[in-house]
């Protein structure tokens, strides 16, 4: 048997941590546990997403084969939060690959997916 891991973070790359903090924090309701130059995280207690700077970030472009990685988030309104979103920086691609959901870039181009509830 293998022994399970249980998912406390995820660390993305970017050119400016605290930005990326600032912008999270907003999207996630999680409270900024670190807001340095060269390192940030926001946080719920649980989980984490850390900010780690990289100089000379390119953002991948959407679509393409070198994004490497998108989140998902679930929101009651997809259409409200997309709005509330764009308001703090994030962008809305002109392609969108489905219906249901919206594909957005936070303020430096990682990918991450506005997703319905599920109906019961």
């Amino acid at each position: 048997m293998t022994t399970k891991a249980s998912l406390i973070a995820v660390t993305i790359d970017c050119e400016d941590p605290v930005r990326m903090a600032e912008f999270w924090s907003k999207v996630t309701g999680f409270d900024i546990q670190v807001a340095e130059t060269e390192y940030s995280a926001v946080g719920d207690g649980t989980t984490s997403i850390y900010f780690g700077r990289l100089p000379g970030y390119k953002a991948p472009a959407w679509p393409s084969d070198d994004k490497q990685f998108h989140l998902d988030f679930r929101v009651p309104d997809v259409a409200k939060a997309v709005e509330e979103y764009e308001a703090i920086g994030a962008t809305r691609p002109e392609f969108q690959p489905g219906e249901g959901w919206v594909i957005m870039q936070d303020p430096e181009g990682h990918v991450f997916c506005v997703c319905p509830e599920r109906s019961t």
